[in-house]
């Protein structure tokens, strides 16, 4: 079996790219090792765990490679403010969409539903799909990539792209080296249905463990649920983990503060280690890493599956522009141009998220002190915020065309 590009891994980020690169003339194959099926939405099912706060910038990238209108008639609730507060003083500080003429901050989605949104185009489209599919070696042969999947299957071709999350076997296949550490938290993630309604508000209080979000959702038009991402140590994770539903609902009311009254309900709860991980090089000749696979960062402002789905963009970008001039899309001279426009993007990012972690579970009085002053200011300062919520939108920087306007 042979393709001009593989792209390993058919998650949000991976899918994404695959749709980029649509009716570019390209032999693409795109393989997963999962059936690559897709189930009939059931409005009335609990909630997936697993949601991202999709930016404007993703929200534009989805739209343009049509996959959105799968996403709206599913569910996807829009948030048009954000409360962040320091739990352990008296900071806070608020966002909102109107302050720079925007509709929306952002949409809480569930992973699955963007998942089956993109699987949906991917069967109409005519890109080539290889469900079940396991990588299981990867070496080169000659000027190109062999790669052997578990069964015995073999495909060569000169460019693997690597979308296949934060434990990439493509990354470890090919050597590709990283920095790495652990947070020293795992996040419980969860369901909730509250007393009050969540106001189109996502809501992020800072606890002397850890970040704790309510982030909004809907089914069938109650406001009443959120989507929880509670940050918090191992032994405190651990103790949470271990408690009923009733005192688990207790537990979450008293951390939150009762923001939106008393937790009324909770779906099953998981419990996931953080780990932020950073590729030294997002590309080597023939091959680039993409999405998790590139960078993974602290869940505190939902940003990772739109670094994820900006870099699907610029990569296609990039490769359809050499591969329109004729140049070799597998050189690492071409592919070194996604890596220049991202990695700096992302790094200031995690960096970011990084800075606001530390800041936060600091404990020395004068730091309290500061940091709440700090948020007291920059409540107060407009321009400030408008930069704040131009990031989380997705709309700074160096934007790839399938994020614009």
């Amino acid at each position: 079996m042979h393709a001009d590009l593989v792209i390993v891994g058919a998650g949000m980020v991976g899918s994404a790219l695959a749709l980029a690169l649509e009716g570019s003339g390209l032999d693409i194959l795109l393989l997963d090792g999962s059936p690559l099926s897709v189930k009939p939405f059931d409005r009335e099912a609990p909630f997936e765990p697993r949601v991202s706060a999709l930016s404007e910038a993703s929200r534009r990238i989805l739209q343009r490679l049509h996959a959105w209108d799968g996403i709206a008639a599913r569910r996807a609730e829009p948030y048009r403010e954000m409360q962040v507060w320091d739990g352990s003083g008296t900071g806070q500080i608020h966002f909102s969409a109107a302050s720079v003429h925007a509709e929306v901050l952002g949409h809480i989605v569930e992973n699955r539903v963007v998942q089956d949104a993109l699987l949906d185009r991917l069967h109409d489209s005519a890109l080539g799909l290889l469900p079940g599919a396991r990588l299981e070696q990867l070496r080169h042969s000659g000027d190109d990539w062999l790669l052997t999947l578990a069964d015995g299957r073999e495909i060569r071709t000169p460019l693997v792209i690597a979308a296949d999350g934060a434990n990439s076997a493509v990354r470890r296949l090919a050597g590709c080296a990283t920095r790495e550490w652990d947070y020293l938290h795992h996040a419980i993630v969860t369901s909730v249905r509250c007393e009050k309604p969540h106001l189109a508000t996502a809501w992020q209080r800072f606890t002397d463990d850890g970040p704790l979000a309510f982030l909004p959702l809907a089914k069938e038009g109650d406001a009443h649920w959120c989507s929880i991402v509670w940050s918090t140590t191992p032994e405190q994770a651990e103790k949470i983990m271990a408690l009923d539903d009733d005192g688990f609902r207790a537990a979450l009311g008293r951390a939150f503060e009762y923001r939106l009254g008393a937790i009324e309900h909770a779906d099953r709860r998981l419990c996931i280690p953080l780990r932020q991980r950073h590729a030294k090089r997002y590309v080597e000749p023939g091959l680039a890493l993409i999405g998790d696979a590139a960078h993974t960062i602290h869940p505190l402002a939902g940003q990772g599956v739109n670094l994820g789905f900006l870099d699907a963009a610029v990569l296609a970008e990039v490769i359809l522009h050499a591969y329109e001039r004729g140049e070799n899309i597998a050189e690492e001279r071409v592919l070194s141009r996604y890596e220049r426009r991202r990695m700096p993007h992302n790094l200031a990012m995690m960096a970011a998220m990084e800075g606001f972690q530390r800041l936060f579970q600091a404990d020395p009085l004068a730091v309290r002190w500061l940091r709440n002053a700090g948020l007291r200011l920059v409540d107060k300062h407009h321009e400030a915020k408008g930069m704040f919520v131009r990031q989380a939108l997705g709309l700074s920087g160096d934007l790839p065309g399938l994020a614009r306007v």
